[in-house]
């Protein structure tokens, strides 16, 4: 196993997720297969008591794990299915420790930070790592390891001085540490400046940890013939060579792009993808000997040398068109995005993204109108009439209208007006966890004249509660007590918009985050007056999705269909069809490839462009689906309450297209040269070794 760190330095939120997640991407596109770690230094068990405005959005796996966003990126940029444990924090290693000594494992010793907490953070890295998340067998190649915060952080230090003994540990060409870092441009000088960089590596090395690689985060830089110049200078290089005692081609520049899409295009083009396979012995490996299991004796190669790579030049042709498609939207989806966190759009990122993804497969550019959702409330005509106003101009000019999930009762009330002028003025709807309980409360209130509907969560006294806790919630305990993780939903009206989307599959799993549920007492009410309960769930007392049949689009989904859209599932048929800018400007036709794409938020982007009737199947069949995994047409693997998750024997997770960018059931390309002869076969690895052509063969390195 190969390990690759990634560390940050000088200010927060320079992009370690992204360049981790990119640098995940760049080896993947070389044929190895890579696994993801964060690490988080706060105390906190997980993400999932910690409000939007202190890390933004709580990602939601599929064995129920609540954990930074970051994961979030890794799953959207490798198509891979993490588990909880692929997130460390201090809370979880401190917890395992302190349980461990509580059941005597550490009886007649003293229990310290060094050694029993740094072997507890080494323990962890290895065992995770060997876990595949990609649905094949086997462990992965390389796993990556972001280390969150910033250097120097107090909170950190146990695991800066546990990755500093996990180095020496695993050793040399096992392990390679990437350094992100600042280098500003003071506009008063106009100069890019060093010196923080500086400091920073020097506080690494301090700290035990000396980096391999350096990856400075820049802003932009005009030449004198005022053409925009983003890379560092060269004089900057040599200069971050000399005192950071890095080598100046290891030195990478990470400029302010359009879309994150670009930043593994940017290192390939810098060849990062070159010094991270050379640092961890991946480029080439030179033996002199090999034994063959077949004849049972040993072939010496007698004054030649024989050279063997696992890895291949970069595949990110897929990639590349699909960020170039990207760049060349220019007919707008306006989408109107009602919530209370407006300020901040990392409280929605997953939405974002998925909204990103749906609207490049119907070629859109999506523009994002955020309403906070107070705004539109009478109380606020009163107080703020500016605000007031703006707040319904912009969703008055929407497209289609988003209500995304969240908690408490600030801002309810302008959310179910934003509802019911989508009903009222059939505008595209798509609610999601709140969104649908939002459009629930508001169809009772306005269609069933019940003027005091509401849930028990904004009023436990209302006489008509349609919404309400579930029983086996807590009230008592915050962490980790919702109703979390993958849960399968049946579709029980067969020609309903949502099955159709969903490629007219029998039933989908979606991860779930929320303790309350629409009223199953007040279901058949709702029905009669014409509110469909499409899905739920296998007891058929929770209802799942929601729609309205005379509406052109109005949906609404208890769970979160954004945590697993990925950009790439839509790119293999696209990119074939519409590979150049005059094809991609004219074509409307996404049917082909729309099971590909994550479906209700695609319907809604679809709905919202006129393109609905494009992309639902014309017939209202339902597929038989097996109980075997199979998810949304796609393999999937089956997720328990207790958040154990058992990975199927064979295919790949969700359906996940590699994008050129692997090979399947670990087959390598594998290039051998002998003196100035050279073959190349596929070799498929396992335990024992490598089949070369049906033979086992072992290696023993120079």
């Amino acid at each position: 196993m190969k390990y690759v760190l990634v560390t940050g330095g000088v200010v927060s939120g320079l992009g370690k997720g992204v360049t981790a997640s990119s640098i995940g991407v760049l080896l993947k596109a070389c044929g190895l297969r890579v696994t993801s770690i964060k690490i988080d230094p706060y105390l906190n068990t997980d993400a999932g008591t910690m409000s939007p405005f202190e890390h933004g959005e709580v990602f939601v796996l599929d064995d129920g794990g609540e954990v930074d966003l970051d994961l979030g990126n890794y799953e959207r940029f490798l198509d891979t299915t993490l588990t909880r444990d692929n997130n460390i924090t201090t809370g979880k290693i401190y917890q395992s420790v302190i349980n461990k000594e509580r059941k005597g494992d550490y009886l007649g010793k003293t229990v310290q930070v060094v050694p029993h907490i740094t072997d507890a953070i080494q323990e962890w890295i290895e065992r995770v790592a060997i876990v595949p998340v990609d649905g094949k067998e086997g462990p992965a190649d390389v796993c990556v390891i972001e280390l969150g915060g910033t250097i120097g952080d107090i909170e950190s230090m146990p695991f800066i001085e546990a990755l500093g003994q996990f180095s020496y540990h695993v050793g040399s060409g096992n392990f390679l540490l990437i350094h992100v870092s600042l280098v500003p441009v003071l506009n008063v000088v106009g100069e890019q400046k060093t010196k923080p960089t500086q400091h920073s590596v020097r506080g690494l090395r301090g700290l035990g940890l000396t980096p391999n690689i350096l990856a400075c985060r820049s802003t932009k830089v005009y030449s004198s013939t005022e053409f925009p110049n983003f890379a560092l200078e060269e004089n900057v290089k040599a200069k971050l060579a000399q005192f950071c005692h890095v080598p100046a081609e290891n030195i990478l520049t990470l400029y302010d792009v359009p879309n994150i899409w670009h930043i593994p295009l940017l290192l390939r083009d810098q060849k990062a993808h070159e010094a991270i396979l050379k640092g961890l012995n991946l480029l080439d490996n030179t033996y002199d000997n090999i034994y063959d299991d077949g004849c049972c004796k040993c072939l010496w190669f007698v004054g030649r040398i024989l050279t063997c790579s696992v890895a291949r030049e970069p595949d990110l042709e897929e990639w590349t068109a699909r960020t170039k498609i990207c760049d060349l939207l220019h007919s707008p989806v306006r989408i109107a995005m009602v919530g209370k966190y407006t300020g901040l759009s990392d409280a929605y990122l997953s939405v974002l993204k998925a909204l990103l993804h749906a609207s490049v497969a119907c070629r859109r550019k999506l523009i994002v109108d955020w309403v906070a959702a107070g705004d539109l409330e009478d109380a606020t005509a009163k107080e703020a009439p500016d605000a007031h106003k703006a707040a319904w101009d912009l969703l008055k000019g929407a497209d289609g209208v988003l209500v995304p999930g969240g908690f408490g009762d600030r801002g309810v009330q302008g959310k179910i007006l934003a509802a019911k002028y989508a009903r009222e003025n059939k505008i595209p709807y798509l609610g999601i966890c709140l969104g649908m309980q939002i459009a629930v409360i508001e169809f009772a209130r306005s269609v069933l004249n019940l003027p005091d509907a509401n849930s028990t969560e904004f009023d436990p006294d209302t006489k008509n509660p349609c919404v309400i806790f579930m029983p086996e919630g807590s009230k008592t305990h915050m962490g980790g007590t919702m109703r979390l993780g993958s849960r399968r939903t049946y579709f029980k009206v067969a020609d309903c918009k949502s099955a159709k989307l969903y490629g007219n599959v029998s039933f989908i799993d979606e991860r779930h985050r929320h303790r309350y549920e629409v009223n199953p007492d007040m279901v058949s009410q709702l029905e009669k007056a014409g509110l469909l309960f499409v899905g739920k769930d296998e007891t058929g007392s929770r209802m799942e999705i929601i729609e309205l049949p005379n509406h052109p689009y109005f949906v609404g989904a208890q769970f979160h269909p954004e945590f697993k859209s990925r950009p790439g599932k839509p790119t293999a048929l696209f990119l074939d069809k519409y590979s150049t800018t005059d094809e991609f400007k004219g074509s409307t036709n996404v049917g082909e490839f729309i099971s590909k794409i994550h479906c209700h938020v695609t319907g809604l982007i679809a709905a919202a462009c006129g393109n609905l009737a494009t992309v639902l199947p014309s017939n209202g069949h339902v597929n038989k689906s097996h109980s075997n995994g199979i998810s949304n047409g796609h393999l999937t693997p089956k997720t328990y309450q207790n958040g154990n998750v058992f990975k199927s024997s064979n295919g790949s997770v969700n359906g996940v297209y590699s994008n050129g960018n692997g090979n399947s059931n670990g087959v390598h390309r594998f290039r051998v040269s002998v003196g100035r002869y050279q073959l190349s076969r596929t070799c498929l690895r396992d335990e024992a070794g490598f089949c070369f052509e049906g033979r086992s063969l072992i290696f023993r390195r120079r």
